[in-house]
Order: structure tokens, then C-alpha cells, then sequence
């Protein structure tokens, strides 16, 4: 995984060294939460985790503090701006299809993550995901994918024509926030197949209050979404292309 994260992060400096090199501004902060969010799930995946404390902390890093650096990094829109008009058009015909609008809606990313979240730690799953290294990496893209998916949908910036109003993201993300919390408290009494009652504790206990800080910072951007000026929620347009001759321009 470690090696899917430097590819990723090696995308995204030739993609803005490209811009740049067209003379069009890419803002530093997106560039900055992108490598971020790269240098966060990389510290998450270091080691198997077997002490249920480490592979919580590891859990909130990769599933939660890294798909949000990831999505303020504004990958989509890097891609729109980097590749020529033609390929551009078929990104955008991409994101209006139905599979798109189906794989990024908020109920079915809240479905993905917290679903894969219960039924790791209420099956046997995660007693077998620590005894095999090929079944804990597949867990950990799961987490960093679905985490992704949701927070992209719940306060993502990048062009997603299907993207729903506000009530909806939000009331789907609390239901999201009440089912972290539920498993939270369910895994402090019933540890998973394999973990000891005293780690299941301190693990629960750091899922709990850790979702909530992470949960709470979500929810704080989401509402600074929301009650923005108008200028920042005009919709998006897929593809922008500069008028031949133009100088400098900032991305959108």
C-alpha cells in the first residue's frame, strides 16, 4: 500500500508541475492537505497492529484524518485542469454517468464505510485480517477508499454534478456519527474475536473520542460550505479551459 500512496503523491507534483508549467496557478494549500493526507495514511499502515489500541489510532488516521486532508487536496478538479480538453470532456461525461452518481452519493459511502467498519469488528474478520497480511492491507484500502468516498461526498469541492443539497449530506452524515458511535460503545463491552477485554476498552474508548474530534471538524467545514458567500457555492463547471494567450489564471 505504502507504494499506491507514493504513486499518488507523485500524480498529483507532476500533475501541478504541469500546470504551472502552462503558466496556471494551483493554490499551495491543496497541494499541501494532499501530501498531508498521503504522509497520514502512510504512518497508518506502518506494521500489522495487533495491539487493538495501535489499530484503532491506525483506523481513525487512515479512515477518518487522511480522506479529509485527501479531499481538501481537490484531486478531481487537478485532473480536469491538467488533461487536454478532449479527455477532460470524457472525465466529465464519467462523473454525470448513473455508476457515478450511485458510487458517490452520501448514502451509499456511509453504507461502505460504516457497514465495512461493523463487520470487521463484530465478525471474526479482524482475527483474520491480523493473521494475514494480504486480508489487512485489503481492510486498510478498503478504510482509506470508503473514508474517502463519504467525506468527498459530505463536503467534497470537486465537480459532482449529482452531489445532493445540504439536509440530505448532513442528515446522512450524523446517521454516519451515530453508527461510529454505537459500534464505539457495543466494541467496549464486546471485543472483537481475539482482543483482550482491557485493549477492547482503551481502543473503543480512543474510536469514540477520536471519531468525535475528527467527526466534529468535519461538521464545522460543512457548515462554513453551507453559509459561505455566494462566489464560494456557485456550481461547478466540469471542464474550464483558459483562452489562448491568457497569462496567469487561478484554479478554480
Amino acid at each position: 500500500m505504502i507504494w499506491g500512496l507514493a504513486a499518488l503523491a507523485g500524480a498529483y507534483a507532476v500533475a501541478v508541475a504541469r500546470l504551472r508549467r502552462r503558466d496556471i496557478d494551483w493554490p499551495v494549500g491543496r497541494s499541501l492537505a494532499w501530501y498531508a493526507g498521503v504522509a497520514t495514511a502512510a504512518a497508518a499502515t506502518f506494521g500489522q497492529h495487533h495491539d487493538f489500541r495501535a489499530h484503532m489510532s491506525a483506523h481513525l488516521l487512515l479512515g477518518m484524518a487522511a480522506p479529509l486532508l485527501l479531499v481538501l487536496g481537490r484531486p478531481v478538479t487537478l485532473v480536469l485542469r491538467v488533461l487536454p480538453v478532449r479527455p477532460a470532456r470524457r472525465v466529465s461525461r464519467l462523473l454525470r454517468t448513473r455508476v457515478a452518481w450511485v458510487l458517490t452519493h452520501p448514502v451509499t459511502a456511509a453504507v461502505l464505510d460504516a457497514g465495512g467498519l461493523w463487520l470487521l469488528y463484530t465478525t471474526g474478520l479482524y482475527a483474520q485480517a491480523m493473521a494475514r497480511p494480504w486480508l489487512h492491507t485489503l481492510v486498510q484500502v478498503h478504510m482509506l477508499l470508503a473514508g474517502g468516498l463519504l467525506t468527498a461526498a459530505i463536503i467534497g469541492r470537486d465537480p459532482a454534478p449529482h452531489r445532493p443539497g445540504p439536509i440530505v449530506r448532513g442528515a446522512v452524515f450524523l446517521a454516519f456519527v451515530a453508527a461510529h458511535g454505537i459500534l464505539a460503545k457495543h466494541l467496549y463491552g464486546h471485543p472483537p474475536v481475539g482482543v483482550p477485554a482491557g485493549e477492547a476498552e482503551a481502543g473503543a474508548q480512543i474510536m469514540y473520542y477520536g471519531g468525535d474530534l475528527l467527526h466534529v471538524l468535519v461538521i464545522v467545514l460543512f457548515f462554513r460550505q453551507c453559509f459561505a458567500p455566494a462566489p464560494e457555492r456557485r456550481p461547478w463547471r466540469l471542464v474550464s479551459v483558459a483562452p489562448a494567450g491568457e497569462s496567469r489564471h487561478h484554479a478554480a
